[in-house]
């Protein structure tokens, strides 16, 4: 299934906060800094020089993903598909866009933090040539 990519825009800020929690609270638990992040990511993410991307399906939000802007280069992170979505691919579709993004920006790398309780995630990362 094709997604189209499309950038930041607060029409969807509040998918961007659900989807995230919605993961979050499935495999951890939600800090309150976690909350405040999803839930001004403006603030936190775009107007500190990050990037939020949106998945749409049929104009429909499939998933989504962040680019923090930090000290030792760009973060990929909060990434999420909601479930109805999950297996079609729409992951990797957010994960390439990003890399490729990253290539068109000049950056030399992209950094992941994660879980290894997220196995999928993991398994994708290492697909797409990230290294532990």
């Amino acid at each position: 299934m094709k997604a189209e990519i499309i950038p930041y825009t607060d029409k969807y800020a509040s998918n961007f906060r659900d989807m995230n929690l919605a993961w979050l609270e499935k495999y951890f638990f939600v800090e309150e800094h976690d909350r405040e992040v999803l839930e001004q990511a403006e603030d936190y993410i775009i107007n500190k020089g990050g990037f939020i991307f949106f998945a749409l399906v049929n104009n429909e939000v499939a998933g989504t993903v962040a680019l923090i802007n930090e000290k030792e280069g760009f973060e990929l992170s909060k990434m999420a598909v909601i479930p109805v979505f999950q297996g079609q691919k729409i992951g990797q579709q957010l994960l390439k866009f990003c890399i490729n993004f990253a290539k068109i920006k000049g950056w030399d790398k992209l950094i992941i933090y994660s879980s290894t309780l997220l196995e999928n995630a993991i398994y994708l990362y290492r697909k797409y040539g990230f290294k532990e």
